[in-house]
């Protein structure tokens, strides 16, 4: 990192990071007129979009995913004809975007509950390689029973409210599994030592296979042997991101997180969801290491907060209802935003992950107009000066576990 790159990343700098869904969050952002809803399922539409993150020097984007169509119940399908249904695979869009950027990160969606770590850890040590360096992950869990049946190897109950004592248990479950799952995928990253490849043609050999390591993984949920069949990632290991809203959520964040996304909807909500990261951290005995926690919002951005209003209500009336969203929905200015992320921010927040309501409409206001607002206030960088998702995020390359010490 040169010098001038190096100034431009005080402490007080903020983190940034798109949330890409389809068209937007809003349901009926597809009927918006920047929308391209004929062109959702090409690879132009996602490149578009990640080259304007990375216009506005953004950290990552994140990619949203699901192993069942999208639907307006929590639980269950629906028969919805006026909402956008339908998703690419969320690590392939992420592997063809790759090469057409050069710093932005790239954190597709995986789904633990009902796929094989040995699969992920490959198809993200990949998209390491194809983006030099850019890679990561959000893991999430589902308790969608339809979603259960395209798999035929298990049931999931219905969770009807996550927060009752009579649910209590199974979400534990899941979550664990997600823990366990995130660590096999951390243990096969490492399976490989760094020089394990000699490739020497004079001697022929390309491998030093005592630089490949078994992992003998055996849990409660998975029992894995290794190691991987994918050299270890450019990053070693690449970033593992995840989206948490209670006391459960939080341990993952705290065991297994680089960066955690929460939502607060307010300053004093954001001071007790950091308190409450952070002392899951500390029990997980990673209180030394970085560990992110970013402030999710949905953004409604116009030249004024009543044109952004205006916007969301002509959306909610064709959409039918009012939009809701786990996370606080903001409806203004670029101004305002940045007034608002810097309080955030002052409670312990170490960035955000903007979730934009019409991607054509307000992923270009979050790149060409909230991004130079927070460069103004010096709250934001002027150039990327890392060349790794890691490097940006301030994290260190890791050592391998599996390594001799010298």
């Amino acid at each position: 990192m040169s010098s001038a790159a190096a100034f431009d990343h005080p402490d007080h700098h903020l983190h940034l990071a798109v949330a890409l869904d389809g068209t937007g969050w809003h349901p009926a952002s597809w009927r918006e007129p920047l929308a391209r809803p004929g062109d959702l399922f090409t690879a132009g539409y996602w490149a578009d979009l990640v080259a304007e993150a990375e216009r506005g020097l953004l950290d990552f984007v994140t990619i949203e995913d699901g192993l069942g169509p999208q639907s307006a119940h929590r639980l269950d399908p629906d028969d919805r004809t006026d909402q956008v249904r339908g998703r690419l695979d969320a690590v392939l869009i992420a592997s063809r975007v790759a090469p057409l950027t050069r710093h932005i990160g790239l954190v597709p969606t995986v789904v633990a509950t009902h796929t094989e770590p040995f699969h992920i850890s490959k198809a993200i040590a990949t998209l390491d390689y194809v983006s030099t360096g850019r890679a990561g992950l959000r893991v999430q869990i589902t308790a969608r029973p339809n979603e259960a049946a395209h798999f035929g190897r298990r049931t999931v109950d219905r969770i009807e409210d996550y927060g009752s004592p009579d649910s209590r248990g199974q979400v534990t479950d899941l979550f664990d599994e997600a823990a366990d799952y995130v660590e096999v995928v951390r243990r096969l990253w490492d399976s490989w030592e760094d020089d394990a490849e000699i490739r020497d043609r004079a001697t022929g050999r390309f491998i030093d296979r005592d630089k490949l390591h078994y992992i003998d993984f055996e849990g409660r949920f998975f029992s894995v042997k290794g190691p991987s069949i994918t050299p270890r990632p450019p990053q070693g290991q690449p970033l593992v991101t995840a989206l948490a809203h209670d006391t459960v959520p939080y341990r993952l964040l705290g065991r297994q997180a680089d960066v955690g996304y929460v939502t607060p909807h307010d300053a004093a909500g954001a001071r007790a969801i950091v308190a409450e990261v952070r002392a899951e951290q500390q029990a997980a005995g990673r209180a030394g290491e970085t560990l992110h926690v970013f402030g999710d919002l949905v953004v409604f951005l116009d030249d004024s907060r009543a044109a952004a209003e205006a916007r969301r209500e002509r959306l909610d009336a064709l959409a039918g209802e009012p939009y809701t969203s786990d996370a606080r929905i903001f409806t203004g200015t670029a101004a305002e935003l940045a007034d608002l992320l810097e309080e955030l921010a002052a409670e312990g927040l170490t960035g955000f992950r903007l979730r934009p309501a019409v991607a054509g409409h307000d992923l270009p206001r979050v790149s060409r107009d909230l991004v130079p607002e927070l460069q103004r206030r010096d709250r934001f960088r002027t150039a990327y000066g890392a060349d790794t998702l890691r490097g940006l995020l301030g994290l260190a390359r890791p050592a391998n576990r599996y390594a001799a010490a010298v």
